[in-house]
């Protein structure tokens, strides 16, 4: 079983053909609402991998509200433990450019409610093994209070470090399974200076020290994982990207997915690389999560 506590969010998505730079207004191409949210998202990826999900969070009393759980319900997420709250639901403001780019700006809302009751609820219903993810979109003393518990109860913690706050250096000590991109690996490890090889001595440094297992992706270059002193890599699908909002989010949950599913760590990271950059060819974040067959599919054929 998989419980994802995490953000529910309604996506406002701008195509244009290059982003702004400062105080600078460009024309755009077009607009479309889309469910989003790392917490959902990442929870919609986990379910398509043949996952059971649950997912734990809230929702506004706004006209969003149903529109940012429509494509989890459509899926059979479990949204028991989803709450309404007054606030307003989650937003995200995002800019798309002609090459799949994109920046973003979220407003909280109701996801600035996720307490430590509901992490209580839902990890009542949790067996010791089980997986629960997070990412940094909820409280960060909501987050705190779930990784403590979880590793009492003996439950697997799977933190993702995005996006990457003040509090990330503390919070992911408390992880069995820390997940970051570059940026946020580098601000992790406190690396000045970027490059493979300091990342990698970096991830030795780490793992060593706290015998975490810790995933980096790299983009286009695949993902790297550490585990038990060993480093496993694996590659992304060669594509021409469409659109990378939701490529992070679905990595994430296709890692957790397989994990969950019995696969071992090489194979659930290829599984998560190759999802992630399916995720790239589709507009939209979890529009563009794919199905666990399209998957098997792209792998069988590399």
């Amino acid at each position: 079983m998989i419980t994802v506590i995490g953000s529910i969010n309604m996506d406002l998505v701008a195509r244009t053909e290059r982003l702004p730079r400062a105080g600078e207004t460009v024309a755009g191409r077009t607009f479309a609402n889309s469910a989003g949210g790392k917490g959902a998202n990442q929870a919609l990826a986990a379910k398509l991998s043949g996952s059971c999900v649950s997912m734990v969070g809230a929702i506004g009393d706004d006209s969003f509200a149903a529109g940012a759980l429509g494509v989890l319900r459509t899926a059979s997420v479990d949204l028991t433990s989803v709450k309404t709250v007054p606030s307003v639901t989650g937003t995200a403001i995002i800019l798309v450019d002609g090459s799949g780019e994109n920046m973003i700006t979220v407003i909280a809302g109701a996801n600035d409610l996720v307490a430590k009751d509901m992490v209580d609820d839902a990890l009542a219903e949790m067996a010791a093994g089980d997986l629960l993810m997070l990412q940094m979109e909820i409280p960060a003393d909501t987050i705190e209070h779930a990784l403590k518990e979880a590793r009492a109860r003996g439950i697997v913690s799977v933190l993702n470090t995005a996006p990457f706050t003040t509090d990330v250096p503390r919070l992911a000590g408390l992880a069995d399974i820390v997940i970051s991109n570059e940026t946020e690996f580098d601000l992790l490890a406190g690396l000045t200076t970027s490059g493979k090889e300091l990342r990698l001595d970096a991830l030795m440094r780490l793992h060593e020290q706290r015998g975490q297992i810790f995933v980096l992706t790299l983009g286009a270059e695949g993902a790297i994982a550490i585990k038990d002193g060993e480093i496993i890599q694996a590659d992304s699908l060669k594509i021409d990207p469409v659109d990378t909002v939701g490529a992070g989010d679905t990595f994430c949950g296709y890692l957790v997915g397989g994990l969950e599913q019995g696969f071992d760590i090489r194979t659930a990271l290829q599984r998560a690389a190759a999802a992630g950059s399916i995720a790239c060819l589709s507009a939209g974040a979890q529009t563009a999560i794919p199905m666990v067959a399209a998957v098997e599919a792209a792998l069988a054929a590399t």
